[in-house]
């Protein structure tokens, strides 16, 4: 008897959304099925299907312990996820080679479905870093009598979904810091950086707009710039590794002494990032942006605002962006920078009441009187007058005693 072979040996997800790919969440079912494709009859001990999904560091560092002396230290760490086994074909124990124990498979192609859920305790998403990695799989084993195993894994993405639609992550952040230069005897006047930005939550693709005036009362040509920053923190053994990369960056115009700078909503787009990781015990991946100013031969002045990359987007209609953006229009004037939307003017009053409907209106107020009285009337008069003329400008502006208040147009120090 000629005994067949196996042509593929594939694993296939049933995935959840459009772009066919297989990306889950805490709690979802994971489904798919292990696909064989034989030439010919085969006879099958069993197939397994093997789900797991862990975070796992690792780095090592050299040690000194002498003179002549050195070793290497190694430094892991793993949480486990998800574990799970399954049996497509066959039984637990493979060391029965009878012919009853073996299940025969014959010529063509055959697909067997698999399923499994995923924890309802939060997951840490999908991740690959330096020192180390979150991975989810599921691994199909084929076991023939006589023959090696054979053995085929396929990856699947979860995401621990992060909804910026949240107070915490919907509140502004803003700071600001100032430096004052000194060579030897001499010292020169202060830099000073206001920064602010409309709230921390973001998701990849959309722009952050930066708020932030820059002064340089110092002697020097000065460069004002931003950057979001990744940072990914490793632990184990407890020791902690830390990896900091540039994400995403901008400059500003040089400011020369005297000059200030004001970005009145600079935009700095947030590429395709992974999202951060926050309830990982091992790994986290957390996101910056740092508002500085480039100082020739002296320590940069520098700025970090906290950011959360999330994967649920803004609601653009929701309540609680109104009031977050009634927040940041109330809380701009500490930096004395408007925001670039000027009020619009309300609809005048032609638009709302004709001078028929006033007149009409009047008429009939006229009729009722002797049932409702005069103070009725009253109220009807003047219940379609225009109401008062709109301006930007307050026609009683407060008197200020002594020099008028605002910000000096050359720096304290000159």
């Amino acid at each position: 008897m000629v005994l067949g072979k196996v042509k593929s040996f594939t694993v296939s997800y049933d995935c959840l959304n459009d772009s066919n790919i297989p990306l889950y969440s805490s709690g979802d079912s994971v489904s798919g099925r292990v696909i064989i494709e034989v030439t010919g009859e085969i006879r099958v001990k069993s197939l397994k299907i093997h789900a797991k999904g862990f975070a796992k560091v690792r780095w090592t560092e050299s040690r000194n312990a002498g003179s002549n002396t050195a070793y290497t230290q190694n430094y892991t760490e793993e949480v486990e996820y998800l574990n799970h086994r399954d049996i497509l074909i066959g039984h637990e124990r493979d060391e029965d080679n009878s012919e009853e124990s073996l299940t025969t498979i014959p010529s063509g192609r055959h697909e067997y479905a698999f399923s499994f859920e995923l924890p309802q305790t939060p997951l840490a998403t999908s991740f690959e870093g330096k020192h180390g990695s979150v991975r989810y799989w599921a691994k199909a084993e084929l076991h023939r009598p006589w023959l090696l195993p054979m053995k085929v894994k396929k990856e699947f993405t979860v995401f621990e979904h992060i909804d910026i639609n949240t107070p915490l992550l919907l509140a502004p952040q803003a700071g600001t810091k100032e430096k004052t230069l000194c060579c030897w005897f001499c010292t020169s006047g202060p830099i000073s950086l206001s920064a602010k930005i409309e709230r921390k939550g973001y998701t990849p693709g959309e722009s952050i707009q930066i708020f932030a005036e820059i002064e340089n009362c110092s002697s020097r040509m000065v460069v004002p710039k931003a950057a979001v920053y990744q940072t990914q923190t490793f632990y184990a053994k407890g020791k902690m590794k830390e990896v900091r990369q540039l994400v995403a960056n901008l400059r500003g115009e040089s400011l020369s002494s005297g000059k200030t700078e004001t970005w009145s909503g600079k935009m700095l787009k947030i590429p395709p990032v992974s999202p951060s990781i926050l309830d990982c015990s091992i790994i986290r991946v957390e996101y910056s942006l740092m508002v500085y100013v480039d100082i020739p031969g002296a320590m940069n002045l520098s700025l970090s605002l906290p950011l959360v990359v999330g994967t649920i987007p803004l609601h653009p209609f929701g309540s609680r962006t109104s009031s977050v953006s009634s927040q940041c229009s109330m809380t701009m004037n500490w930096l004395g920078i408007a925001l670039p939307e000027r009020p619009e003017a309300p609809p005048s009053y032609a638009e709302i009441v004709t001078e028929e409907h006033r007149l009409n209106s009047l008429e009939a107020s006229a009729a009722r009187d002797e049932f409702e009285g005069p103070l009725f009337a009253y109220i009807q008069e003047f219940r379609f007058q225009p109401p008062p003329l709109y301006s930007e400008i307050d026609p009683n502006p407060d008197q200020v005693n002594g020099t008028e208040e605002g910000r000096p147009d050359t720096c304290p120090s000159r």
